[in-house]
């Protein structure tokens, strides 16, 4: 029993440790030598790298945060549905039930990470992009799913903000309908609460007509 919860703990570590990679941040101090929270939206997430540094470095953090998300999933499901750790673990705990709540617990990390960086005190984005990230690992048609709304949104009205909230939200209503296990359905709703809450000043600016669109300078 204490092998099998070392386990869940080195889960837990790696998926925030992945997502608490400051990439923009990192960006900002190798490209120009600023500290891009001092910058644009003070958000260390793509589209203030593309407000700050310029496209090709936004391109790269977009990728990046995408991968953390892909990567701490992706190590989560492979360890816990491992025989090294399925030997430990509780014999009333099915395999699948078990490796389904791993992988929730690291997709959750990563997404705090993202936002809560224990490298640049605990500051960070705003986790749209690992959490695009992690839905692509746990279910990659609600992934390409939330991709395609975010972009649908994007090219519509050019709020970067908007679609990346509207595509949280469809995350959780493409859980339903394809029907994934009710732990990636807890995991969105929370993550999705979560990403909404990391853009409540967005949502200010939106109700008064006052956020900026791509390409705009954000206004005070």
């Amino acid at each position: 029993m204490a092998t099998w919860f070392g386990y869940n703990v080195l889960i837990a570590a790696v998926a925030y440790l992945c997502g608490s990679v400051p990439t923009g941040y990192w960006l900002g101090r190798l490209l120009r030598g600023i500290d891009i929270r001092e910058h644009g939206s003070r958000s260390t997430g793509a589209t203030n790298v593309l407000r700050t540094l310029g496209p090709a470095p936004a391109i790269g953090a977009l990728l990046v945060d995408v991968l953390k998300g892909v990567v701490a999933v992706a190590f989560a499901r492979w360890l816990s549905g491992s025989s090294v750790m399925t030997v430990h673990a509780p014999a009333a705990l099915g395999r699948e039930v078990w490796q389904s709540w791993a992988m929730t617990i690291a997709a959750l990390l990563a997404i705090l990470g993202h936002s809560r960086s224990v490298w640049i005190g605990f500051t960070g984005g705003k986790s749209a992009a690992t959490g695009l990230g992690v839905l692509l690992a746990m279910s990659w048609p609600v992934g390409v799913g939330a991709a395609i709304v975010f972009l649908a949104l994007l090219a519509a009205s050019r709020i970067v903000s908007l679609s990346s909230m509207a595509a949280a939200v469809s995350a959780v209503a493409l859980m339903v309908a394809l029907r994934q296990p009710m732990p990636f359905l807890l995991m969105t709703l929370v993550g999705a609460a979560y990403v909404l809450l990391r853009h409540r000043a967005n949502i200010g600016r939106l109700m008064a007509g006052m956020e900026p669109s791509l390409g705009q300078p954000k206004r005070n």
